[in-house]
């Protein structure tokens, strides 16, 4: 019994060998424009990694903070509350802080000083956020040009030969279709990856309006 468990664990593992064997030998047949393919895939793989901890680390802000500087300054301690935000590093605290140095002056000088940091912290979270999207686009171009190429070439290929049987033609495209689908598919995923990321800039785009708001609606309560 325990021969046949060992003889079917080893069947299974070959077949799954060569699967992985068939799939990558099949990319390999793409032709050469599968490379290009491979560095953009490489790419959009890291500029999603790479976004995605700036955003999430930007996105990080204490749920009390807004809180306790609304505390300093009502209590007139101006100073502490600038402490705090200077000494806390993200987007948020930086535009309180640009507000808390611009306390004494007019509301909307205030403000307006206010979302000019926002906009600016946002446009460093989405730095290279557009090279998902570009990937998105022409990755799929990639493989269809791949695919024209190789099909051009196929087809010269062929008129060489007298009587090409059906199956040597269906083989033949089958292998020039590769680049378009790998391209299709790194053009999905780059696309989904930049989707996602820009929802996360949205929402962090949103909490500093939030902020902002709040700091305004503080500047405008009475001291104690």
């Amino acid at each position: 019994m325990f021969t046949i468990f060992l003889q079917a664990d080893s069947t299974v593992a070959a077949a799954s060998s060569a699967q992985v064997e068939t799939v990558w030998g099949m990319l390999t047949k793409g032709g050469p424009l599968m490379i290009p393919l491979f560095i953009l895939f490489a790419l959009a793989v890291f500029f999603f990694f790479e976004r995605l901890l700036i955003i999430r680390k930007a996105s990080k802000v204490d749920e009390n903070f807004i809180r306790i500087i609304k505390d300093h300054i009502i209590s007139g301690n101006v100073n502490a509350a600038r402490s705090l935000s200077k000494n806390t590093n993200n987007p948020v605290a930086k535009m309180i802080d640009k507000g808390i140095q611009r306390i004494g002056k007019p509301i909307d000088a205030i403000e307006k000083s206010m979302e000019n940091v926002g906009k600016l912290e946002i446009y460093k979270v989405e730095k290279n956020l557009s090279i998902l999207a570009v990937i998105a686009r022409i990755a799929p171009l990639f493989g269809f040009v791949g695919t024209i190429v190789g099909l051009v070439i196929l087809l010269k290929e062929f008129a060489t030969i007298s009587n090409p049987s059906i199956s040597q033609i269906a083989d033949a495209m089958y292998i020039k279709l590769i680049t378009s689908a790998t391209g299709l598919i790194i053009g999905m995923l780059a696309y989904l990856g930049y989707s996602y990321l820009d929802t996360q800039v949205n929402r962090l785009a949103n909490r500093l309006e939030v902020a902002n708001s709040e700091f305004i609606d503080i500047l405008q309560e009475p001291t104690r």
